[in-house]
């Protein structure tokens, strides 16, 4: 968690300035209809890096929680008879799991993905079609070599970062720093108010059930 943001800001520094100086005999025109297009593709990286590091997270949880209430608990004892997908008698990602995650990932996307789009795209750092490819191709990248050593972390402070890092290829004010303190702000707090509503919640369903 504290590696990947630092390795999206670097990297994306790295990407950008070797892309700045390979191109800095093309036409601005060409250079913003190429990455226009191929941006489409880091995009589409990005996406599917995203599903093999966020998603795997759900699904555990899910396949996990499923395994212990049918094999460890009798919580499942009495379920109706539509309900018997619930039961997993071996640890398993069920195909229905993976399709439920998907289509949680991609409502919440929809639903709130603008906002978010907006806060990257201009009032963190202004993006042109290139500084897009090469951010996006950065956290793709970076998330995927995670993915593959089976790490969990956070996609969207390895983007976030992998923005700024881009950004700062331009000048140090290209950057929105006010924005930039208000995510980091919200990134530290993250931890303890999950921590302590996961807590809450606990002794709830433990005070309810006595």
């Amino acid at each position: 968690m504290i590696l990947s943001p630092i390795c999206g800001l670097l990297v994306g520094f790295l990407v950008m300035g070797l892309l700045l100086v390979s191109l800095q005999s093309a036409h601005p025109h060409t250079v913003k209809v190429k990455f226009g297009r191929w941006q489409l593709l880091s995009a589409a990286w990005m996406s599917f890096s995203h599903g093999t590091n966020d998603a795997q997270k759900t699904m555990g949880i899910i396949a996990l929680t499923l395994f212990t209430a049918t094999t460890k608990s009798t919580a499942f004892e009495h379920l109706p008879g539509w309900l018997d997908f619930l039961r997993a008698p071996e640890f398993r990602v069920y195909v229905w799991i993976k399709v439920l995650c998907a289509l949680t990932m991609a409502a919440g996307t929809a639903a709130g993905g603008y906002r978010i789009i907006r806060t990257m795209g201009l009032k963190l750092v202004k993006l042109k079609p290139i500084h897009g490819f090469a951010a996006q191709s950065t956290a793709a990248g970076i998330i995927q070599v995670a993915s593959h050593l089976g790490v969990p972390l956070s996609t969207t402070q390895v983007i976030s970062c992998s923005v700024m890092g881009v950004g700062l290829t331009k000048h140090l004010n290209a950057v929105e720093w006010t924005t930039v303190e208000r995510m980091v702000w919200a990134w530290v707090m993250t931890l303890p108010v999950t921590g302590l509503v996961g807590y809450a919640l606990m002794r709830l369903a433990q005070w309810l059930g006595s």
